[in-house]
C-alpha cells in the first residue's frame, strides 16, 4: 500500500510551460516549418486600418487564413487586395500569442490568371462607368494647334522618340515630357501624380502649363499594362482640365484609361497625329485660300464694272442733259437786268414817301427814348459785384500771407533748433571740454608738438589750459582767454596731457 502512495501520478514529470512559452514556440514552430510560402484563394473581407495596416482574408471554399500587409509593405504590391479577386499571395506564416491566431504575413500579391484580370478590369469598369466618367459630354475638345504638349512617358523608350519624331515631322511644338515608369507598381501612382502635377503648372509660370496631355506607353500584355487600369489613373485622367489623350499599347490593347480620356489613339504615333495637324498641309490650304480670296475679289471686281459700263450705256449724253437748263439760265440772264432796275426804282419811291412823314419831333422823340434807355442801363450798373470780389481777393491773400508767414517761422524754428544742436554736439566734440578735465594742448611756432623729443628742440612752447595759454622760454607772459591770438588747432589735432 505504501509502495503504491510513492509511485508518482502519471504525467507529472512532462515539463510545464507558461502561456508566452508556448505561444512562442508555436510561433517559431511555424516560421520554421513553413518559412516564406505562397497561397492561392479568393479574397474575402478587407479592412484597412487607421494605422495604415491591411487586413483581409484569403479563402477556398472550406477555409479561411487571416492575412496582414503592413503599411510599410503595401507601397511594394503589384495588385492592391479587392473582395471577391482571386490571387496568389506570397509571405510568411507566424502566430499571434495575445489572440491564439495565426496569419499570413503578405509582401507580394499577383493576380491567380488573366480571367481573374478582366474580370476586376470589368468590375472597375462599370463602376467608373455607373459614375459618369465614360459619358461623352464630359469629354474636351482637343486644341487645334497647342502650344506646348505634356508627355507623360518613359523617357528611355521608343515611344517619346517616336512622338517627337511625328511631332517635328508634322508641326513642331514644344514637349514637355514628365518621365513615370510605364510599368510595375510604381506605375500608376506615378502616371496619376503626372497628370496631376501638369494640371497644377501656373499658364505662363517658368515652367508653363501645357495645352494638351498625352499618356503613351508601348504594347505589351495585360500585366505589363495593368497600372493603366488602376482607379487612381482613371479618376486623374478624368479630373484633368487639361484635354487627355491616351495611346497605351496597341490598338488592340485596351486600359481603363482609354474610356475615360478625351481622345484615344491607337498608338503614340497615332497621338502625336492627333495632337497637331500638318504643317505643309496649313500653308497649302492658306495658300489656296488666299487665291480663291483674290480670284473672288477680281471676278467681283470685273463683274462690277461690267455692270456698270451696262448701266453707263442706258444713260444720257452731258451735253443733252445741260441743253435746257442753259436755255433757262439765258432767258433769266436776260431778265435780271430790267428786274434789277425796276426793283431799285420802287424801293426809290418808297423812301421819298417815308422821308415826307419824318419831321423834327419825331427824331426828337426817338433820341429822347434812346437817352431814357441808356439811363435805365446806366443805373442797372453798380460796382458791388466787383468790390465784393475784391474783398474777396483781398481775404484770400491774408490768408495765403498768414499761412506763409507761419510757415517761415516754423522752418526758421526748426533750423535754429538744428543749429543748436549741431553747436551742442561741436561743443561735445571740441578738445576744450578736454582741456576742462586737466588736459592742455602744448604748440611750437604755431604748430602742436605731440612727443618730447620735438619739446627738446624747441626753445620757446606755449602751453594752452582750460583758462589762458602760458608761454615758457624766451617769452612766460601769460594769456587770459579773452587774449587768445594764436592759431586754434582743429578738435582732432592737438596733443592732450
Amino acid at each position: 500500500m505504501s509502495d503504491l502512495l510513492d509511485d508518482p501520478i502519471p504525467g507529472q514529470n512532462t515539463p510545464e510551460y507558461s502561456v508566452s512559452d508556448i505561444s512562442g514556440e508555436v510561433k517559431r514552430t511555424l516560421e520554421g516549418t513553413f518559412g516564406r510560402i505562397r497561397v492561392r484563394g479568393e479574397v474575402g473581407r478587407v479592412f484597412k486600418a487607421r494605422s495604415g495596416h491591411l487586413y483581409y482574408d484569403i479563402k477556398d471554399d472550406r477555409n479561411v487564413l487571416a492575412c496582414t500587409t503592413w503599411k510599410g509593405q503595401i507601397s511594394g504590391l503589384s495588385v492592391v487586395p479587392e473582395e471577391g479577386l482571386e490571387v496568389v499571395v506570397t509571405g510568411r506564416l507566424t502566430a499571434f500569442g495575445a489572440q491564439s491566431k495565426y496569419n499570413l504575413n503578405v509582401d507580394e500579391v499577383a493576380v491567380a490568371g488573366q480571367g481573374a484580370l478582366m474580370a476586376l478590369l470589368e468590375k472597375r469598369k462599370k463602376q467608373l462607368e455607373a459614375e459618369g466618367l465614360f459619358a461623352p459630354e464630359r469629354k474636351k475638345p482637343l486644341p487645334y494647334l497647342p502650344q506646348i504638349i505634356g508627355v507623360v512617358t518613359s523617357p528611355s523608350g521608343a515611344v517619346i522618340r517616336d512622338i517627337l519624331h511625328r511631332l517635328r515631322d508634322r508641326f513642331p511644338r514644344k514637349v514637355l515630357i514628365w518621365p513615370v515608369a510605364v510599368q510595375g507598381s510604381n506605375c500608376a501612382p506615378e502616371v496619376a501624380n503626372a497628370i496631376n502635377g501638369f494640371n497644377q503648372l501656373t499658364p505662363g509660370g517658368a515652367l508653363p502649363r501645357p495645352d494638351l496631355i498625352i499618356v503613351a506607353r508601348g504594347g505589351g500584355s495585360i500585366e505589363d499594362l495593368w497600372g493603366f487600369n488602376e482607379e487612381a489613373v482613371a479618376r486623374a485622367a478624368a479630373t484633368s482640365d487639361i484635354p487627355l489623350i491616351s495611346a497605351v499599347g496597341h490598338e488592340t490593347d485596351t486600359t481603363l484609361i482609354d474610356y475615360v480620356s478625351d481622345r484615344r489613339a491607337p498608338t503614340p504615333t497615332a497621338a502625336a497625329e492627333l495632337a497637331v495637324p500638318v504643317r505643309m498641309e496649313l500653308l497649302a490650304w492658306t495658300g489656296e485660300q488666299g487665291a480663291r480670296l483674290s480670284r473672288a475679289a477680281t471676278d467681283a471686281v470685273q463683274r462690277r464694272s461690267q455692270r456698270l459700263r451696262d448701266l453707263s450705256r442706258a444713260l444720257p449724253r452731258p451735253d443733252s442733259l445741260l441743253n435746257t437748263p442753259r436755255q433757262r439760265l439765258d432767258l433769266i440772264a436776260d431778265r435780271l437786268t430790267p428786274a434789277l432796275e425796276r426793283g431799285v426804282q420802287a424801293r426809290r419811291i418808297k423812301v421819298v414817301e417815308l422821308s415826307a412823314h419824318l419831321r423834327a419831333s419825331t427824331l426828337r422823340n426817338l433820341v429822347s427814348s434812346r437817352q431814357e434807355a441808356v439811363r435805365n442801363l446806366s443805373s442797372r450798373l453798380s460796382l458791388r459785384p466787383i468790390q465784393r470780389d475784391i474783398d474777396a481777393q483781398r481775404q484770400s491773400l491774408t490768408r495765403l500771407t498768414e499761412r506763409l508767414n507761419t510757415a517761415q517761422a516754423t522752418r526758421l524754428d526748426r533750423m535754429r533748433q538744428t543749429l543748436e544742436a549741431t553747436d551742442r554736439l561741436r561743443e561735445t566734440l571740441s578738445y576744450k571740454a578736454t582741456l576742462q578735465r586737466g588736459y592742455a594742448v602744448v604748440r611750437a611756432e604755431g604748430e602742436v608738438v605731440t612727443t618730447r623729443k620735438q619739446a627738446a628742440k624747441q626753445t620757446a612752447l606755449e602751453i594752452e589750459f582750460a583758462d589762458g595759454i602760458l608761454a615758457t622760454g624766451m617769452s612766460s607772459t601769460a594769456k587770459s582767454p579773452a587774449k587768445k591770438t594764436q592759431k586754434k588747432a582743429p578738435p582732432d589735432q592737438g596733443s592732450l596731457f
